[in-house]
């Protein structure tokens, strides 16, 4: 699967930045009101980020075998 450089910023902000810091969030926001399944949202999403940033690793992996 081929991205643009445009997509492939985007998802990365999404995955490094982005979404950590929003779990991150309601992480604590979640524990101090006591929010059912706090912890179960916290796991799903951080399985998500590594799921997203295995998927942008191959994908640059393949960029740069393809570049060379």
């Amino acid at each position: 699967m081929k991205m643009s450089n445009k997509v492939y910023d985007v998802l990365k902000y999404i995955d490094l930045i982005f979404l950590p810091a929003l779990l991150t969030f309601y992480g604590i926001i979640g524990t101090t009101l006591n929010i059912p399944y706090t912890e179960t949202v916290m796991i799903i999403g951080n399985g998500l980020i590594v799921f997203l940033g295995t998927c942008l690793g191959i994908s640059n992996h393949n960029y740069k075998k393809e570049v060379e």
